[in-house]
């Protein structure tokens, strides 16, 4: 027990009532294992700390439980059972009751039924994903000793919405599984021992919390200024995350880095940039924390709901009424996060197929892309907590979801699909051919020269009249002659004008050692080189004339560096490459269509190896059902005066050529020449055929068994999920069990001290007492009562008149009977067989609640006292 902890008789501080705008909000999680961190916890949180503190325990449902009672021993705040509606005060800690899931909501505790059966409950992850909502970047999240997984899910939620978490150090619990696991998601800030966790979070609620009281999403509009003195140490950080991590974010505005950089100061309890940095230098992990604090993942499904309805109804019709005879559509979703905004697309996508009559066929390929892998991993899982029902609607959910007792899982028809890979938008070429764009709520914290070379990316992506769709609080600013709106106020646009990029004449370097800036060489983003010419009108005409030619008349060709990494595109190469699938490989040869990439892979490297230009003729290229005919063209560059190691690959396409058909063709031919070249064709097209025919046989057979191998899978899988929930049902209801035997334990390890507190006491008291219950049975006795009475250990449970006594006491049991009955004490004097005398006292045994359940006898020594009397007695008498 700590020595902190306050007596038991100290006064419990008032309730100080909520705050005007309420107290700043700690989740505190926890399973078995848990009273004991809890307590540590607690035992050095004052009072005036300005937080109040919600616990969530994994309890037995069906009993009333302790821990009310025994966190109150272990702290000086004021410990209650969270009520429906109860306002949030300072300075209390407010624990969960049994059988009912806790949120909140404003400044209020919202009390629910549970979500899952009994053993499949996840009450923390509730709670947690509450505060996210409410609290944004104020919220803070604890997880303590316990079993199972709970409260990682809400931890990441409390991350991504810009708040603190904080976990038990697992070498201190004394169940890891829920430290563990969050540790394991990187969904843990502070890892620390419980007894310091306290301070930890109290010191970051002193710094951040009240700053950061606002809406979640609050730093949309941030224009927060930078001091002149911090703005070097601002940009060295930046270029220390570029160094590390290979991603620019100078960009970003300013007030979102900085409020993103102030949240990581108050976690490390540093106060000023420079101190920052020089901890950023002194630990490399620090930078990679930072970089994942910097990448937006404020996402949902269906988030604005209006403006994926006007998409399915409006939107999409009209792009299926542009392409009559059907046809494969082709979408992207960039800064993707963790999936929701590429999945709600492919919803609306099929909601939208439903309102077709019978007709053309359509199909739609989401390219969904982020900057963050871990993101990308959780999009690819497609697992989602069973919260997310709330925005998706029962209809959807039952059609385009599977749901367990603890998650949602996406369908296997919408994971299909989409294509989710690690890409950086602001450093990476695009992807081409779109008819579709979706990129909400990423331009707002974007710096607008960078945004409109975002749009002028997307601009070139997009198909003539594709569809760009931003979110709500952004616009294409000044790009209005690259899109003209739809629908305005939804912020859905369609692509106008032509190809917005500038032409091929920019094969200009730095120094291969100076390695450029992520975004410098962008593709389509890149600016061609100006100069000031000496008769500005004449250059400035010549300057128009070269571009619109090269527009017109330049094949389209990629610059690659010496691995065939595309570094710049050139027109509109999307009938020969494409990206691949998986993850981002803007290699180009990965990136060659069919019929293009074996041979273009053997001409470069030759074309590099002998630094001569190396020439393709008539690849036969097929996609979509078109063949083309294309010469490519390999140049090296570094004899050009180019001082990098790069190429350029050219791709001229030339009409098919007729070949001749007909009889006309053979004239001239000798007949038993052509009898012959007739008659092995002819063999020929029957082993050919034959062999199409085994060849369809047997691809008949591995589908049927390709069948029958999956649906013995499904089975096992089925099996297996049965079993890991029939497990996760076990290992809950043994964390409950967990939880109620510490309690327990806990109250027994009280009342044995309570039994030697009463021992004692009755000991030091010198007097014999006996209790005896209704039926006068023996239930306990001192010591000096077995010097009276012939007592021992195992007469407890003896009628009290088997037994024998130096006492002549023939009326005990009607002074039992008479204080039963008048509930009252019973005083007598009674004499021992060696002349000693003794008062007794009967008085009736009341229990906790007021029931009379037997008696309590006490004998004490009055021998000196009579004997004094009986002198008194005499000396009157001679007197």
């Amino acid at each position: 027990m700590h020595s902190t902890i306050p007596e038991p008789d100290r006064e419990v501080p008032a309730d100080p009532g909520p705050t005007a705008n309420g107290p700043a909000v700690v989740g505190i999680g926890a399973s078995a294992g848990g009273l004991e961190a809890l307590e540590a916890f607690f035992a050095d949180v004052p009072t005036g700390s300005g937080a109040a503190f919600i616990v969530v325990q994994h309890l037995d449902p069906t009993r009333k439980g302790m821990l009310v009672d025994l966190l109150q021993r272990a702290t000086r705040l004021l410990v209650t059972e969270a009520t429906e509606g109860m306002l949030l005060a300072a300075d209390r800690v407010y624990v969960i009751p049994p059988n009912r899931d806790l949120r909140i909501s404003g400044s209020s505790l919202r009390l629910s039924e549970p979500e899952a059966g009994r053993g499949l409950r996840l009450p923390v992850d509730v709670l947690f994903r509450s505060l996210a909502a409410q609290r944004g970047a104020a919220s803070v999240g604890v997880v303590l000793s316990g079993m199972g997984s709970d409260g990682t899910l809400g931890l990441q939620a409390i991350k991504d919405s810009g708040g603190a978490t904080f976990v038990q150090d697992p070498g201190t619990a004394a169940f890891d599984g829920m430290p563990r696991s969050a540790i394991a998601a990187d969904a843990a800030d502070v890892v620390a021992p419980a007894g310091e966790l306290a301070a930890r979070v109290l010191e970051h609620v002193r710094r951040i919390v009240p700053a950061a009281a606002q809406p979640v999403g609050a730093d949309q509009a941030e224009t927060r200024p930078v001091d002149r003195a911090d703005r070097a140490d601002l940009d060295r950080i930046i270029e220390l995350l570029h160094t590390a991590t290979g991603h620019d974010v100078s960009l970003y505005k300013p007030g979102t880095i900085i409020r993103r950089i102030e949240r990581r100061m108050a976690l490390q309890q540093l106060d000023k940039l420079a101190d920052y940095l020089r901890f950023l230098r002194e630990h490399p992990a620090e930078l990679s924390r930072l970089h994942r604090e910097l990448m937006i993942g404020v996402t949902s499904f269906f988030r604005d709901p209006d403006v994926w309805t006007l998409l399915r109804d409006e939107v999409l019709p009209a792009l299926f009424a542009a392409h009559p005879d059907g046809g494969a559509l082709r979408a992207w979703t960039p800064a993707c996060s963790t999936g929701e905004e590429a999945y709600t697309l492919a919803m609306t996508f099929l909601e939208a197929l439903d309102r077709l009559p019978s007709g053309p066929r359509f199909t739609l390929r989401i390219f969904a892309t982020d900057i963050d892998a871990n993101a990308i991993e959780r999009a690819r899982a497609g697992v989602y907590p069973l919260a997310a029902a709330d925005d998706i609607g029962a209809e959807r959910l039952d059609r385009f979801f599977v749901r367990t007792e603890t998650h949602l899982e996406i369908s296997r028809r919408i994971r299909q699909m989409v294509v989710f890979a690690p890409h950086d938008i602001v450093g990476d070429p695009p992807f081409t051919r779109l008819d579709i764009i979706t990129c909400r709520n990423l331009l707002i914290y974007l710096e607008p020269e960078l945004q409109q070379r975002l749009l002028s990316a997307m601009h070139y992506a997009l198909n003539q009249d594709g569809v760009l769709v931003l979110g709500v609080a952004e616009t294409v600013g000044d790009a209005t002659e690259h899109f003209e709106p739809v629908a305005e106020r939804a912020r859905i646009y369609r692509r106008r004008g032509s190809v917005s990029i500038q032409p091929a004449r920019l094969l200009q370097y730095a120094s291969a050692a100076a390695a450029p800036r992520p975004g410098a060489l962008l593709g389509p983003l890149a600016a061609a080189p100006t100069q000031t010419p000496a008769d500005g009108s004449r250059l400035h005409l010549q300057h128009v004339l070269e571009r619109a030619l090269a527009q017109t008349y330049g094949p389209p060709a990629v610059l690659t560096d010496h691995q065939g990494n595309i570094l710049y595109v050139h027109g509109r190469t999307g009938n020969y490459l494409e990206p691949a699938s998986g993850r981002a490989n803007w290699n180009v040869m990965a990136m060659a269509l069919d019929g293009l990439r074996l041979v273009l892979s053997r001409a470069f490297r030759a074309a590099l190896a002998s630094n001569r230009e190396e020439r393709i003729e008539a690849a036969r290229i097929e996609s979509d059902g078109v063949v083309r005919l294309v010469d490519v063209t390999v140049r090296p560059l570094g004899r050009d005066g180019v001082d990098a190691d790069v190429a350029l690959v050219v791709f001229d396409e030339r009409p098919a050529p007729e070949l001749p058909i007909g009889a006309a063709s053979m004239e001239g031919v000798d007949a038993d020449v052509v009898a012959a070249l007739n008659a092995e064709l002819e063999t020929a097209y029957t082993e050919l055929r034959a062999a199409y025919d085994d060849a369809q046989s047997t691809r008949e057979e591995m589908a049927l068994l390709n069948e029958e191998l999956q649906s013995t899978n499904e089975e096992l899988q089925s099996i297996n999920e049965e079993l890991t929930t029939s497990m996760e049902e076990m290992q809950s209801m043994n964390e409950e069990l967990q939880t109620l035997n510490r309690e327990l334990q806990r109250r027994v390890d009280e009342l044995v001290s309570a039994g030697d507190d009463m021992a004692n006491l009755l000991d030091s008291t010198q007097i014999a007492t006996l209790f005896l219950d209704a039926e006068l049975r023996v239930r306990r006795f001192t010591a000096r009562m077995a010097a009276l009475v012939n007592l021992i250990d195992s007469d407890v449970g003896r009628p009290f008149s088997d037994l024998t006594g130096r006492l002549r006491y023939p009326e005990l049991a009607d002074d039992v009977r008479a204080s039963l009955a008048a509930d009252d004490a019973v005083s007598r004097e009674v004499r021992a067989d060696d002349a000693r005398w003794f008062a007794v006292r009967v008085m009736p045994y009341r229990t906790h609640d007021q029931r009379i359940d037997g008696v309590v006898i006490t004998f004490t020594d009055i021998t000196e006292a009579k004997a004094l009397e009986a002198r008194l007695r005499t000396s009157g008498d001679d007197e």
